[in-house]
C-alpha cells in the first residue's frame, strides 16, 4: 500500500476524522486508500499551529508528547484534490481532500518524500 508522511499533530488530526484536508504544494491525480506515516518528531511551533486552530473547532489535542510518530499511525481514502475548499483545514496550493479516516496500530517505519510504497499489504492491516 502507498503512504504519505504527514508531521504529527495534524496526521492525529487526520486518523482521529477531524482533518478532511492535506495541504500540499502539488497535485495528484491519485484516488484511493492511503496509509497515513507520522514524520519522526513533534516540532513546537506545528503542535501550536494546530492546536490553536483545533481548539477553535472545538478539538482538544493530546499533549506534545503522547503522539506516535516515526511510523504508520492510520488511514484514509483520498477522494480528490482542490485549489480550494470551504474546510476550516485547508491553507494549501492545493488539498487532497480526505474520507473514512481512522487509525490503525501503530507500524514503525521510515517516511519518503511524496507518496511511497510500503510493502504492507491490506490483510495485514490492524486497526488501531
Amino acid at each position: 500500500m502507498k503512504a504519505i508522511s504527514i508531521r504529527q499533530p495534524w496526521a492525529w488530526l487526520i486518523v482521529n476524522g477531524h482533518k478532511d484536508i492535506e495541504n500540499r504544494s502539488w497535485r495528484t491525480k491519485y484516488r484511493g486508500e492511503v496509509l497515513i506515516h507520522a514524520s519522526q518528531g513533534v516540532k513546537t511551533i506545528e503542535y501550536v499551529r494546530a492546536s490553536t486552530l483545533a481548539n477553535r473547532l472545538g478539538i482538544t489535542l493530546p499533549e506534545i508528547d503522547a503522539f506516535d510518530t516515526g511510523g504508520i499511525v492510520g488511514m484514509a481514502t483520498i477522494i480528490d484534490c482542490v485549489e480550494q475548499s470551504e474546510s476550516p483545514w485547508f491553507f494549501g496550493e492545493k488539498g487532497f481532500v480526505l474520507a473514512d479516516a481512522r487509525p490503525l496500530e501503530f507500524i514503525q517505519m521510515k517516511g519518503k518524500l511524496s507518496f511511497f510504497e510500503t510493502g504492507i499489504e491490506p490483510a495485514a492491516i490492524k486497526r488501531g
